[in-house]
């Protein structure tokens, strides 16, 4: 299964990540008009701060399945909570508000047990048991915490920050800590930090542990980290389409120039926000391999891999759509309609009795 929280419509699309079909989709906020009417005055001008600098509400941020495929975990950006929902029934089963005014990212432990989602204005993470809601743990994080991933053993826990975005380039001193944070998934104790120049995009974990390739703030392209060294070792500048050449860097989306990566073997998959195209990368490389170009405005803005590895799905987020690029050949195979500002797409499996329930 392929899941799509389709931000601004507050949606969550199931897709089979074989056939491509949309199996249904999900209400993420139902209880919308409760959760709004429930806020304290200092929480409503939060909320309202958080729509105006992104521009929208963004109300699906970051999803997960769990293992057996029952339960659903939404992380609620402008909502600033984390859900769980039975999938088959579509009950939800337990909230948990975020510190803070927004929740960011997140990522579900390997046995599912965990759900850890970045508490964007608190410079923190919260790990929220995902049996009942309740926390059991947290750590300091970067300015902005925004990513979370997990290393190819799981044996690391990474979280991305990308500072102020509020502030423009010129003041980009000023945005705080851009910082790689690496925790112990078991203790949940920060064990390394790494301080960039720009804030830390969608980033990509070798197996070998000691690689990363990240895009950055503002960069048209991305870098290989050395993750030993703690030093960039490589950039690679990818061209600007007509329109993104005639862009200011302050009217990027959230400071992001290319924001989706993902990789398959010996190639990797990086959407290109303001150009309007994904390009395919040869890794180690990283040599490019062909483009898929999108009409103008697309915002393509995530991309996940397949289960089997052969396609890479980029979001693309103004065109209310799923592209659909073979690895191999590096075109463009099929579009999936799915809802409105579709961002963040994870890769899970639903158990049969959720599969019926979505008709």
């Amino acid at each position: 299964m392929l899941i799509v929280g389709n931000a601004q419509a507050g949606t969550v699309s199931f897709i089979d990540s074989r056939t491509f079909e949309v199996l249904g989709t999900l209400d993420a906020i139902p209880d919308l008009q409760q959760r709004l009417d429930a806020m304290n005055p200092i929480e409503r001008i939060g909320y309202d701060i958080v729509n105006q600098q992104q521009g929208y509400k963004k109300f699906v941020d970051d999803i997960a399945l769990s293992p057996d495929g029952k339960t659903l975990y939404v992380s609620r950006g402008n909502l600033a909570d984390a859900v769980a929902y039975d999938v088959a029934t579509k009950r939800q089963l337990w909230r948990f508000k975020i510190d803070g005014f927004k929740a960011d990212h997140a990522a579900i432990s390997p046995d599912g047990s965990k759900f850890i989602v970045s508490a964007l204005s608190s410079e923190k993470d919260q790990v929220i048991d995902t049996r009942t809601g309740t926390l059991v743990a947290s750590f300091p994080t970067g300015t902005y915490p925004h990513a979370n991933d997990y290393s190819p053993d799981n044996s690391v826990l990474y979280n991305s920050s990308i500072g102020n975005v509020g502030l423009p380039k010129a003041l980009n001193l000023l945005k705080g800590k851009r910082q790689l944070t690496a925790v112990n998934p078991q203790t949940w104790q920060v064990t390394r930090t790494y301080q960039l120049d720009y804030g830390i995009r969608p980033a990509l974990f070798m197996p070998d542990n000691k690689t990363m390739y990240a895009q950055l703030s503002y960069l048209n392209g991305l870098v290989e980290y050395d993750l030993q060294a703690g030093r960039i070792v490589r950039t690679v500048q990818l061209p600007f389409s007509a329109k993104a050449a005639a862009m200011s860097p302050d009217d990027y989306p959230q400071n992001s120039a290319h924001h989706g990566m993902a990789y398959s073997g010996d190639r990797i998959c990086a959407a290109g926000t303001i150009d309007d195209y994904t390009v395919l990368l040869s890794r180690p490389a990283l040599g490019v391999l062909g483009y898929v170009n999108y009409p103008t405005d697309s915002l393509p803005y995530w991309a996940t891999t397949s289960v089997d590895g052969k396609y890479c799905f980029v979001s693309l987020s103004k065109a209310n759509s799923i592209s659909v690029i073979d690895y191999a050949t590096a075109k463009q195979v099929a579009s999936i309609p799915v809802g409105n500002f579709p961002q963040r797409e994870r890769l899970g499996q639903l158990s049969e009795a959720a599969v019926r329930a979505l008709g």
